[in-house]
């Protein structure tokens, strides 16, 4: 079909009749456009032509309809609209109370009421029979790996935690990547596991080399923990305990890419020794970390970068000043041997009842002799009482002869000083007397207690829940936070050069402050143990108090 028509216009002349002449009829079309004007054309002559095309036949190769069409049709194949699930697999009916009551009440969370630790890591439901086909298949290898006897744990007393040990072992060799994770029990139970297990390490590394290097700063301490158990160190350590085929039972770890193999690795890892840790006590983490993985604190590639270290010239505590202690001293030290069927160490709840601290060896590591010198200051005077009253110390100890307290006491008046004490004082002169080495130790307590805290609080929560949770509790910001909040950031002893900066400056204050809220942690655990930096963490600072979200 072909339109085709021309008019001329004149300014002067009346409106002239346009006539279109089509080629698909005979008869000629007439229009009187009465109402047309143009006021300045372009050109006294128009042309108007218009071309109509079959819609059978292809566009045109640059026509944009052809292009909008392909690019639909492009569209349409490359990114299918997703299909919606059923709507039984989106809505399910919630729980009745009478089913919801037997749940809970069949859960194993809640069967143990004296180890409620232990309890809150148990499987939220009882394992079923693909559980047990696992257990069957692979436990005796994991425990003959690990040096465990081979009779099933349920063989043991209900008072030994122990007993828990084959379902916690299952557990921990259940990575996100296995096929048994698709179950709920078992996708929590290992994500719990592994939350634990990372704090537990850290502060078992964090006390060991505390104890075996009592003049070095903490800086080389935590390369010499990230060399150890960095995950680009973890599959050295799975595969010298032979461990290998138990994480990857269809796959060769070496031929695996490293985005394959490191995440489950350090998730089994991790969970490994928090099932280690709730069964057997810190001592077994130990032995399997040294005896069974093998990991040497002397090797060349455990060894912090070379650095300018600052002459130290103050004294340690006899113990430490003829050789390097090893992990059997340290754990032998931190509880006593109790023959078991199991061969291992159990760590007792409570120090003996002539102890001065609860772990005595990790104070005299972190807090140097040479401390003494400080007593009777001006600070022991006016800030200490002030300090100690808003801390709730001295705590009542049994102690049945009266010199013991008196010395706890004073022992734990210079840890308060030296907890108080920014390194801008005295640490090039005298390195050791700071916070340092008592943040590093109240960092990895805080964390732990934090994380025991939340897993016996939230039973039903999945391990990623849970570390978002513990990230966001343990905010520095926020644990400077709750130090001024008291008040004891007026007690903080700077120098007189970042004296004043340091009190106006936010930006500076507030990690310092954070530092003494740690080292404050680091302390009680050492003089009073766990159950002092829970009621600090809990009843003194109120760490779960629900912060306002940034605006």
């Amino acid at each position: 079909m072909e339109l085709y028509s021309s008019f001329l216009h004149h300014h002067a002349s009346p409106p002239s009749d346009l006539s279109f002449s089509s080629s698909f009829s005979p008869f000629p079309l007439h229009a009187h456009l009465q109402s047309l004007k143009l006021n300045r054309p372009f050109s006294p002559k128009f042309n108007l032509c218009a071309v109509a095309v079959d819609p059978q036949k292809e566009l045109p190769r640059n026509s944009p309809q052809r292009l909008l069409k392909e690019l639909a049709e492009r569209k349409r194949a490359t990114s299918p609209k997703k299909k919606v699930p059923p709507k039984k697999f989106i809505l399910k009916p919630p729980l009745d109370d009478k089913r919801l009551a037997e749940r809970f009440l069949n859960s194993p969370q809640l069967s143990l009421k004296s180890f409620p630790l232990l309890s809150s890591c148990l499987p939220s439901s009882r394992l079923n029979a693909a559980d047990r086909a696992w257990i069957d298949e692979y436990l005796l290898e994991a425990k003959q790996a690990l040096g465990y006897p081979m009779e099933p744990s349920e063989s043991y007393g209900d008072d030994n935690p122990a007993k828990q040990f084959d379902t916690l072992l299952y557990l921990a060799f259940q990575h996100p990547s296995c096929e048994r994770t698709k179950a709920r029990h078992v996708r929590n139970g290992h994500s719990r596991l592994m939350f634990l297990g990372q704090y537990v390490l850290e502060l078992a590394l964090a006390e060991f080399f505390l104890q075996r290097y009592p003049r070095e700063s903490p800086a080389p301490m935590r390369e010499r923990v990230f060399a150890l158990i960095g995950k680009r160190n973890l599959p050295k350590w799975i595969k010298a305990a032979s461990l290998q085929n138990l994480v990857f039972p269809n796959d060769d770890m070496d031929k695996l890419m490293r985005k394959d193999r490191e995440p489950p690795v350090k998730s089994v890892f991790w969970a490994l020794f928090g099932a280690i840790y709730l069964c057997f006590g810190m001592p077994e983490v130990y032995r399997v970390l040294f005896e069974v993985f093998g990991m040497d604190p002397d090797a060349e590639d455990c060894q912090p970068k070379i650095r300018r270290q600052l002459e130290d010239v103050d004294y340690v505590s006899v113990e430490f000043e003829s050789r390097k202690l090893s992990w059997q001293d340290i754990a032998t030290y931190k509880a006593s041997l109790i023959s078991s069927s199991i061969c291992s160490l159990i760590p007792k709840n409570s120090p003996p009842e002539d102890a001065l601290f609860a772990h005595s060896r990790l104070f005299r590591a972190c807090v140097p002799p040479g401390i003494h010198r400080f007593r009777g200051n001006i600070w022991d005077y006016d800030s200490r009482p002030k300090v100690m009253q808003a801390l709730g110390y001295p705590l009542n100890m049994p102690d049945g002869i009266p010199e013991i307290t008196e010395a706890r006491n004073i022992e734990l008046g210079l840890g308060l000083q030296l907890c108080f004490l920014h390194p801008s004082k005295y640490k090039f002169d005298h390195p050791r007397f700071c916070y340092e080495r008592l943040e590093y130790v109240g960092q990895k307590i805080q964390d732990l207690v934090m994380a025991e805290r939340l897993l016996m609080k939230h039973l039903d929560a999945p391990g990623k829940w849970i570390q978002e949770r513990h990230r966001r509790l343990l905010m520095n910001k926020f644990c400077g936070r709750y130090l001024r909040e008291k008040y004891l950031q007026h007690y903080v002893i700077y120098s007189e050069q970042v004296q004043d900066s340091y009190e106006t400056n936010r930006r500076l204050r507030n990690p310092a402050t954070t530092a003494v809220q740690q080292a404050i942690h680091g302390l009680a655990y050492m003089v009073y143990g766990k159950p002092d930096v829970r009621r600090l963490m809990f009843e003194v600072f109120d760490f779960e108090q629900i912060q306002p979200k940034a605006v």
